[in-house]
């Protein structure tokens, strides 16, 4: 039985990779650092942003002072664009609002930073009862390490059998093997179905619609 679905958000829930790419385009411009094309984030994402600045910065240039400069011109400019091109994915928002019917509790753990998770969630779901939305922040340690889901389930008690976990990179796959709980791996989002595959999740699903699928593999 399943009665806790958690999501990543970025990949999983919401193509935001346009907007992710414009950002720090705008960040590395301004401080005139080459940019990149749009295709090269989807393999720079899903580590947090601070991971993200490391990644496009140059060559030589990966320092803590150059990252802390990123961040703070990201953040000012993605709080204004973050929406401008995001999306739920095709089929998702279906697939949420049949999970609300069923009254399974439903949450989201993501690297993305704590701000930016909310706006976004508030923005895109604001008629989804997420019960918890966690992402990056101070002094706790990202996915996959497995804290961002037991505070989760601090929240939302629920066995860990009976909570399922969906996201679309590798980081998402080892985090459900950290906490204990069931990965589903989906292959829509930013990372190559392959990278999903070799962490051998519990499942792997090609469309949003096959979520309720695999839940009602367990709820039967």
């Amino acid at each position: 039985m399943i009665k806790l679905v958690i999501f990543d958000l970025d990949g999983t829930l919401l193509n935001t990779i346009a907007d992710l790419a414009q950002s720090t385009n705008f960040a590395l411009d301004k401080l005139g650092y080459p940019t990149h094309p749009i295709e090269r984030f989807n393999m720079m994402v899903g580590n947090g942003i601070d991971k993200l600045f490391e990644r496009a910065l140059p060559q030589g240039e990966k320092t803590a002072e150059n990252i802390a400069k990123m961040r703070t011109i990201f953040v000012d400019y993605y709080a204004e664009h973050l929406t401008d091109k995001s999306t739920p994915y095709q089929g998702m928002m279906d697939v949420l609002y049949e999970l609300k019917n069923k009254d399974i509790k439903l949450a989201i753990a993501t690297n993305k930073y704590q701000e930016g998770s909310e706006i976004l969630v508030n923005h895109f779901f604001s008629d989804i009862p997420f019960l918890k939305v966690l992402g990056q922040r101070e002094g706790i340690p990202t996915k996959p390490d497995p804290m961002i889901i037991e505070e989760i389930l601090e929240v939302i008690p629920t066995p860990k059998d009976q909570v399922l976990y969906l996201g679309d990179s590798d980081v998402d796959m080892l985090t459900a093997k950290n906490a204990g709980i069931i990965g589903c791996g989906v292959s829509w989002g930013f990372r190559a179905e392959e990278e999903l595959a070799k962490h051998k999740p519990d499942h792997l699903i090609h469309h949003p619609k096959e979520i309720l699928e695999v839940i009602e593999s367990y709820n039967n």
